[in-house]
């Protein structure tokens, strides 16, 4: 589907929610959707069962949460605007031990 800029992030020791999260973008509200639909999809393909999904209406932001895996697509500014990538210390420098 020609995601762009996806980045996988390890959660494992940081939150219970899930062990890795997967953040892309898509170029526009309908490539957010078709990208969105196509994971949907191939989930339930695989096996993986019913993923819950929030923002397919909109598109701007869809997040599909597959259990140990949170996949986000974003439009690109919305995604800059969030900035999970930061937040989830994707970029961040590892912690120190004190």
């Amino acid at each position: 589907m020609k995601a762009e800029n996806t980045v996988e992030i390890d959660l494992a020791g940081k939150t219970s929610l899930a062990d890795t999260m997967i953040v892309t973008s898509g170029r526009s509200d309908r490539h957010v959707g078709a990208i969105a639909e196509r994971v949907i999809k191939d989930l339930k393909d695989k096996g993986f069962g019913n993923a819950r999904v929030e923002g397919l209406p909109a598109c701007d932001w869809v997040l599909i949460d597959a259990g140990d895996v949170l996949i986000h697509v974003f439009r690109p500014e919305v995604r800059g605007f969030y900035n999970l990538e930061k937040m989830w210390g994707a970029d961040r420098p590892q912690d120190r031990a004190s």
